[in-house]
């Protein structure tokens, strides 16, 4: 068939040629059987992984997130396992040793060394109470990693279910309860807490102080403050994570695991239970790692003013307080607790993102 001469396609019939030089025709040897060995390297089969080892492989190769992870276990360590080096307490006041600069020995520890005696120095100095700054520092962080893994805990627990069962049910009630966190996204949080902070102050006091309980008596050093911290949580921040679980709720209710799982007449608090959530754990996870650095802020913004535990307990925000009465002669009483608490949130943060990046499956690369 003659090629119309204005056509714009390939000659395909002179492409498809076997013969002349342009194309060699295949020879036997291309057809014969491969070997074993070819066989096997033919196609390299991967090792297959699950969502959770994938999430870890990604988080791995985030080296920002695994640098903050690494800083927030340092301090860790240090907070709960430094008081047992150090032989001061965080309430000790050391005889002759006010006011001390990082590293610096009173006159009596000095004498003590020129005896022959060992002493422990005071790594980041004392208070004008002779206090030793480093075991204050270690018991104040330990105080704030306590309140912030608390506190997300409540706004795990209560923004979960909320969220859950809002979306699942839809309708009417996702539309009540909407307009419910709504109306709590409309208060102002920070003068809610120091409201909540002076109403409950006097009747927490006397409920702590005239209990009966161990458990319940053993919460006067942590003071009022704290628990103020907790109810507001509890109120509040867990609007937040409602809103995120409800999303992912509507968009999973519609798959068809779902619709079998109705099929098979499981309950909607098995569907809930089962079926839903552990489909949220991603988000779950990475919702509560960000509220901690918020629970660890507003603990120690209110130990800053006073209203957060009580002395002689040791806060970073309490201790920074305490600091700015000295703030030029001793600049190191507010550095130091200013500097944990920066590196404790921003470490929180920098491994919340990296967590968020990891279980995300849109990130696979």
């Amino acid at each position: 068939m003659k090629k119309n001469p204005f056509s714009i396609q390939p000659n395909v019939e002179h492409l498809l040629e076997w013969h002349g030089a342009k194309i060699n025709a295949p020879k036997p040897d291309d057809f014969s059987i491969a070997a074993a060995d070819e066989k096997e390297h033919f196609i390299e089969m991967r090792e297959s992984t699950s969502s959770w080892q994938e999430a870890w492989r990604r988080l791995r190769g985030n080296y920002v997130a695994m640098a903050a992870f690494a800083v927030l276990v340092v301090v860790m360590l240090f907070a709960f396992f430094g008081p047992v080096i150090v032989p001061y307490s965080y309430e000790q006041e050391v005889r002759g040793s006010a006011n001390l600069h990082p590293m610096q020995y009173s006159e009596l520890e000095l004498e003590r060394i020129a005896s022959g005696e060992k002493v422990f120095p005071h790594v980041f100095g004392t208070d004008m109470a002779g206090r030793d700054l480093m075991s204050r520092v270690m018991y104040g962080t330990r105080i704030s990693l306590i309140v912030g893994i608390f506190a997300s805990l409540i706004v795990l627990v209560i923004g979960t279910l909320y969220g859950a069962v809002s979306g699942f049910f839809g309708g009417t009630v996702d539309f009540v309860m909407m307009r419910i966190v709504e109306v709590i996204y409309a208060l102002p949080e920070m003068l809610l807490v120091l409201l909540i902070s002076a109403v409950l102050k006097e009747p927490l006091k006397n409920w702590i102080n005239n209990s009966s309980n161990p458990l319940v008596h053993s919460l006067t050093g942590v003071g009022h403050g704290i628990i103020s911290i907790f109810i507001v949580f509890g109120l509040l921040f867990w609007v937040g994570m409602s809103r995120i679980i409800r999303g992912q709720v509507l968009m999973l209710k519609q798959q068809e695991f779902i619709t079998a799982s109705r099929a098979l007449g499981a309950s909607n608090a098995r569907i809930i239970g089962k079926h839903l959530l552990p489909n949220c754990i991603g988000q779950i996870i990475v919702t509560t790692m960000m509220q901690i650095p918020s629970a660890i802020f507003l603990e120690s913004f209110l130990s800053y003013l006073g209203m957060g535990v009580s002395a002689p307990t040791a806060s970073l925000g309490s201790m920074a307080s305490d600091a700015l009465g000295g703030i030029y002669s001793y600049p190191s009483r507010l550095i130091i607790p200013s500097a944990f608490l920066c590196v404790l949130i921003l470490s929180f943060n920098l491994f919340g993102d990296g967590l968020r990046d990891a279980l995300d499956p849109r990130m696979k690369k």
